[in-house]
């Protein structure tokens, strides 16, 4: 099986429409509107808005404010009004579900579609400048390739549509919002859409791995806890009676030199870091309120774990010492999760023989931090296999930069690959009892 030249310039049509109409976590109102239509047409079953989600274990959902005008802008960038609305206060994101009618295992197929909040290089020497596909959106940019792991799950979708006929069991496929800032994976599995999968696979285009190197258990991913910290003082006028005021961006400031104090761990890599820092409303008044926004990591959830209550330490010691009050706020948190090693001889046989994959390994990986982990987690828990594959590309800019481009060549790679998993699955998982 190869994957068509027709699907191939579909694969970029969706990949460089999602990039022009980048979307932040939980506004991916357009996006998922878009998913939705082709699914549908498709013959698919879908699953989205609040249905989709358990709608308290959503983290670091943005205002209502915020929300409604991304909802507004959707809407005016071509979104379907009633898919919007029935996504209501960002309960974005989509399952695609396939039926086939004969018995076999549920596999389970994860897409990332969030943008980062960037702003995309204005420049010829960048491609979707040049060719007329860069962000539209203020802030919003697909920096890290996920509107090519949205296409990928588009082509997926409409290949295993046309090889029905060789599919037993259910095919899923999820298209998950908001996963920077580990955000968006957790409502999703709290509503138990995870808890019949017998095969799952997470995936990502990787920008310096070596064009069609293909990783078949990621496993270099870190544990991590985002916060978000609010210190709450008293303003007084800094001249006239400063004795009066209880100064927040002083607590802040102890708190942001001391957070990056903290000892790393002997066991294994462990991160911190203040990534803003904002405070104060004028020169001569004492600072009433500070905001920080934090991170900690771990090369396991034990190390990220001591790195966070460490840094609940720290903020409440320099609220303490300035007479302020702070509040945490967990916005985003991602586990540390292996592969299922047993999985990975069948991934690679599916990647082996598909045009475009060079090297294939089993191990290593990025650094960063993924909450698909808590798709694999749950999915484990429950007997299944799971495993996270990277796919590299040859691009000359790492993730999260504004100059990121995707690698289109390797968008069919993806579709191809996954195709081959979700037909030998059922075999394959019978050979192993």
């Amino acid at each position: 099986m190869s994957v068509p030249f027709q699907l191939h310039d579909q694969l970029v049509a969706w990949r460089r429409d999602f990039h022009r109409f980048a979307e932040p976590g939980w506004t991916e109102f357009r996006t998922t509107s878009a998913i939705i239509t082709v699914l549908r047409d498709l013959g698919w079953d879908t699953v989205y808005g609040p249905e989709l989600h358990e709608a308290d274990a959503r983290l670091g959902v943005p205002s209502a404010e915020v929300l409604a005008v991304e909802r507004e802008r959707a809407v005016s960038q071509g979104a379907d009004s009633e898919l919007v609305e029935v996504m209501g206060d960002g309960f974005t994101g989509v399952l695609g579900v396939l039926e086939t009618g004969r018995p076999g295992p549920v596999v389970c197929f994860r897409f990332d579609i969030d943008s980062n909040d960037l702003v995309e290089l204005a420049d010829e020497t960048h491609r979707p400048f040049s060719e007329g596909f860069a962000s539209v959106n203020d802030g919003a940019m697909h920096g890290c390739g996920h509107d090519g792991h949205a296409a990928i799950g588009l082509g997926l979708a409409t290949t295993l549509t046309k090889l029905q006929n060789e599919l037993s069991g259910t095919v899923k496929i999820i298209f998950q919002p908001a996963e920077e800032g580990v955000r968006g994976a957790h409502s999703i599995v709290a509503a138990g859409w995870f808890d019949d999968v017998d095969l799952f696979v997470a995936t990502h285009l990787k920008s310096d791995d070596g064009k069609g190197n293909v990783l078949t258990g990621s496993d270099g991913y870190l544990a991590s806890t985002k916060l978000d910290v609010t210190f709450t003082g008293v303003g007084s006028h800094a001249g006239g009676d400063p004795e009066k005021g209880k100064n927040a961006l002083l607590a802040a400031a102890s708190a942001t030199l001391n957070l990056h104090a903290i000892p790393r761990h002997s066991e294994g890599a462990s991160r911190i870091n203040v990534g803003t820092f904002q405070a104060g409303e004028g020169r001569n008044v004492v600072p009433r309120t500070a905001t920080l926004r934090v991170e900690t990591r771990g090369e396991s959830s034990a190390i990220n774990s001591f790195m966070y209550d460490r840094a609940q330490e720290v903020i409440a010691g320099a609220a303490r010492m300035y007479d302020v009050d702070a509040s945490v706020t967990v916005v985003g948190k991602a586990d540390q999760e292996s592969p299922s090693p047993e999985l990975l001889p069948y991934i690679r046989t599916c990647f082996e023989g598909v045009d475009g994959v060079a090297e294939i390994r089993d191990a290593g990986g990025l650094g960063g931090s993924e909450d698909a982990t808590a798709m694999m987690k749950r999915v484990k828990e429950r007997g299944g296999l799971a495993t996270y594959v990277q796919i590299g590309m040859d691009t000359s800019w790492g993730h999260h930069t504004e100059r990121f481009d995707v690698d289109e060549d390797m968008l069919g790679v993806g579709v191809e690959a996954e195709a081959a998993i979700a037909i030998g699955a059922g075999e394959f998982l019978a050979g192993l009892k």
